[in-house]
């Protein structure tokens, strides 16, 4: 069983947990994530199962979106509602005006600095197992996109919002830095991710569902190929020949117009050959599949 199963997940378990349970009830060696999200985060998690943990690394560069829920007036140790209460101030009265203002400066390009509750490597260990040591370390801020930051709703100290952003942004720390623009302090209260990439909640598979679809024969149409999973990177699909070669990893020739950087290389029926990447008018392979 080779190909992309979105998972809409509940609150509650890991990533982890959810790679465990699938390669369990689909008795499966290779099943993988391809981006972790928070135990308290529900929505779109895909995971690769077999052929497709070959492309997780290019999966997991696809842009992200989220509805999210920001409690006001408290901060916690993890910027979102599992953590530990450590400052609270009194929420002002809010308008849209208001709000809006502080909203545009997290729209655009900028610095943020991930929070110590991450999954974030510094110097080989991951941020949370520092954080959970008692430990605080300087982060480097890392340059994130959010694309489109829409206030959907709000009353006297919650904000509802959906987010478009880049790969390796934290609605959780624009949660904390939102609270901190209003002069209150925040955290995250509840977080849904609606797309990953070409992922989306619409075609997600709730958790539950698994094992019954898996019982009834039914979960392989559930499946996103390999070339559909990547359907965001450019194309250059290549002859019978050339299709060969790749195969056996032989440099192609590629015209100059199918150069646009890193691309997916097909064969002639459509299927999924490589990942690649042009270097002076040839393809420079980063993956092979076949």
């Amino acid at each position: 069983m080779d190909g992309v199963l979105v998972i809409d997940k509940p609150t509650g378990p890991t990533s982890f947990d959810v790679v465990r349970q699938v390669r369990s009830l689909l008795k499966l060696k290779k099943v993988g994530h391809t981006g972790t999200l928070d135990p308290m985060a529900t929505g779109v998690l895909p995971l690769c199962l077999g052929e497709a943990t070959k492309v997780a690394g290019f999966i997991t560069e696809g842009d992200k979106a989220y509805d999210a829920t920001v409690r006001l007036g408290s901060e916690t140790d993890t910027q979102d509602a599992e953590g530990q209460v450590t400052a609270t101030a009194p929420v002002p009265a809010l308008t849209p005006a208001l709000l809006e203002a502080a909203l545009a400066r997290f729209r655009g390009s900028f610095d943020q600095v991930p929070p110590m509750y991450s999954a974030v490597k510094v110097a080989g260990k991951r941020l949370y197992e520092l954080a959970r040591a008692g430990e605080e370390v300087e982060r480097a801020a890392r340059h994130v996109t959010v694309y489109e930051l829409v206030l959907r709703d709000f009353s006297a100290d919650r904000i509802h919002l959906s987010v478009r952003c880049s790969k390796g942004f934290f609605v959780r720390t624009l949660a904390f830095d939102l609270g901190r623009a209003l002069g209150c302090g925040a955290h995250l209260e509840a977080l849904r991710r609606t797309a990953s990439g070409p992922f989306v909640l619409a075609r997600a598979l709730p958790l539950a569902d698994v094992a019954a679809q898996a019982k009834e024969g039914t979960l392989a149409s559930r499946l996103v190929s390999l070339g559909d999973a990547l359907v965001d990177m450019p194309e250059v699909r290549v002859g019978a020949e050339d299709a060969r070669r790749v195969s056996h990893g032989v440099p192609v020739e590629v015209p100059a117009s199918s150069r646009p950087g890193r691309v997916r290389v097909t064969g002639p029926d459509g299927t999924l050959l490589a990942v690649a990447e042009g270097a002076g008018g040839r393809l420079r392979y980063l993956r092979v599949l076949v």
